[in-house]
C-alpha cells in the first residue's frame, strides 16, 4: 500500500503550524489547500498577489480573474488582500512566509533541491518563483512521489539535475514515507500503512536512517 495524493496532502498539512503563511507550489502542493487541520488556520499566499487564498469552489462557480499562480480556480477569505505581483515577492523575499510547500523532481540528502529543469539541452525553463521561495521562505516542505515514473528514487545522495536551492529542504512527503532532513543525512519519520522499511531503503538513492523511539 501507499498514501494517495490526497493523503500526502493531508499529512503534509498536518505538520503546519496554527496561523502560519503559507505559500503552495503548482501541482501536487496545492492539494494542502483542502486539508486544514481541525482548529487551525493557515493564512495562504499566492505569488500572483493574494493573501488569504481559500479552497476551489465549486464547480461551475469559478471566477476567471480570481486564481492562484498556477492559474486554477481559487476563492478568497473574508479579509482576503489582493497587491502588485512585485509586492508579493517582496514579502516572499522580505522573510514573511513561514512555510512553503513544493514539488521536486530530486532532493539531495543535504537539503539540496531540484524542481524547475532536468538540464536537457531544449527543456523549456520553468523555474518560475521556486527560487525566491526557497531562499525567503523559513520552511521548505517537499510532496513528492518517491520515485519517478521509471522507478528511479527522488531522495538522492546528491543532485544531478539543476539545482532550485541549497540546503533549503526540511522534510519530505511522498507516497512511501515521511523523511526528515538532518545534518546526518536523511531520517525515517513515518512509513505510508502496509509500507515496510526494507521497501522504502530499496526505493531511496542515499542512505537512509531508522526511525528512532519517538517514531515508532
Amino acid at each position: 500500500m501507499s498514501w494517495t495524493r490526497e493523503q500526502m496532502a493531508a499529512r503534509c498539512a498536518a505538520d503546519i503550524a496554527d496561523g502560519s503563511y503559507v505559500n503552495l507550489g503548482i501541482g501536487l502542493p496545492e492539494l494542502v489547500a483542502r486539508y486544514v487541520p481541525e482548529g487551525r488556520e493557515f493564512i495562504y499566499h499566492t505569488e500572483n498577489g493574494l493573501l488569504g487564498m481559500g479552497p476551489p469552489p465549486p464547480a461551475g462557480e469559478e471566477d476567471p480573474e480570481l486564481i492562484n499562480a498556477g492559474k486554477k480556480p481559487v476563492t478568497a477569505v473574508p479579509g482576503a488582500a489582493f497587491f502588485h505581483h512585485a509586492d508579493s515577492f517582496t514579502m516572499i523575499r522580505g522573510g514573511h512566509l513561514d512555510v512553503c510547500v513544493l514539488g521536486a523532481m530530486q532532493v539531495a540528502r543535504n537539503g539540496d533541491l531540484a524542481n524547475w529543469s532536468t538540464g536537457e539541452p531544449g527543456a523549456i525553463p520553468a523555474v518560475g518563483g521556486a527560487m525566491d521561495l526557497v531562499a525567503g521562505v523559513k520552511t521548505i516542505l517537499v510532496i513528492t512521489q518517491h520515485t519517478t515514473k521509471e522507478g528511479e528514487p527522488k531522495l538522492v545522495e546528491r543532485c544531478t539535475y539543476p539545482l532550485t536551492g541549497q540546503r533549503v529542504v526540511s522534510r519530505v512527503y511522498t507516497d512511501l514515507a515521511v523523511v526528515e532532513v538532518t545534518p546526518d543525512g536523511f531520517q525515517l519519520v513515518e512509513l505510508a500503512p502496509g509500507v515496510t522499511e526494507a521497501y522504502v531503503r530499496a526505493r531511496t538513492g542515499a542512505p537512509l536512517n531508522a526511525r528512532g523511539p519517538d517514531n515508532e
